[in-house]
């Protein structure tokens, strides 16, 4: 099965900041990188607080996923970095938000002590594309 590379577009989601891509479509699955809160016109962090980082990576998932062709509704599994689980509630709720279609992707959930650039949230993500 051949692996294709998928980059989206620089002014939707930050380019890789290391020796990795954005995503790897794999047959009928897309595999997107963990996504920091960089703002891809600037890439300094979007915001000092857990609700504004939370909105941007999935801002920067989404803008991956189209990239490869889909989007949030195709995630089957996603896994949340928090350098913080008191930030859990917020993250939760807004994960809720803009996962809303059923049914919900299959998550976990990590207290990590550190994240690239200080991020407080990464996120990676799992999606299907079809048959």
């Amino acid at each position: 099965m051949p692996l294709k590379e998928v980059r989206a577009d620089e002014k939707e989601a930050p380019k890789a900041i290391g020796p990795y891509s954005q995503a790897i479509k794999a047959g009928h699955y897309v595999f997107v990188s963990g996504q920091i809160p960089l703002d891809p016109l600037t890439g300094l962090l979007d915001s000092g607080e857990i609700r504004g980082q939370t909105f941007r990576v999935l801002q920067n998932l989404e803008a991956v996923l189209k990239a490869a062709g889909c989007g949030l509704n195709n995630v089957v599994k996603t896994t949340i970095y928090l350098t913080d689980l008191s930030n859990f509630g917020v993250v939760n709720d807004i994960y809720g938000f803009r996962f809303a279609a059923d049914p919900k992707p299959a998550r976990a959930t990590v207290q990590v002590a550190a994240l690239p650039k200080s991020a407080l949230i990464e996120m990676d993500c799992v999606a299907y594309l079809g048959d």
